[in-house]
């Protein structure tokens, strides 16, 4: 996938998990950018079907209540201009682009937020989780 796309997915999740339309988000972006998106402006960027300038993913990143990092967060494969690179490969050039450097504690904060955050989304483990609570609750 392209980076845009990469963006675009993070949009939409993100955009859904506020419980945000689209024409919500473009107007949270207007109070940013002093310009609103159209709806058809923020389903093109959820698509990936457009670029994105510095102001503008500031302005999603506040409008959405997170990072830029976050933002460029991709699950699969990115294509970039000169190489595809796996995901991993990915996210460590986002967070550090010296691979012999070692990562100071916001970063390896956000790597092991991102790790527990997949094994936290496993089905599986959300049903022990459900489980728990019910026993939790009967034992009370």
């Amino acid at each position: 996938m392209r980076v845009e796309e990469a963006i675009g997915k993070q949009i939409s999740r993100l955009r859904m998990e506020r419980k945000m339309s689209l024409t919500e988000l473009g107007e949270a972006l207007g109070r940013h950018l002093g310009r609103t998106w159209s709806r058809q402006a923020v389903h093109q960027a959820e698509q990936g079907r457009r670029s994105f300038t510095a102001v503008e993913l500031t302005a999603l990143a506040l409008a959405l209540d997170t990072t830029i990092p976050t933002l460029f967060r991709a699950e699969d494969q990115v294509d970039l201009p000169g190489q595809t690179v796996s995901a991993e490969e990915y996210r460590g050039l986002l967070l550090n682009t010296d691979r012999g450097a070692p990562l100071d504690g916001v970063e390896e904060l956000m790597v092991a937020l991102h790790d527990i955050e997949v094994v936290l989304s496993r089905p599986a483990l959300a049903r022990i989780l459900r489980i728990a609570k019910a026993a939790d609750q009967l034992a009370d």
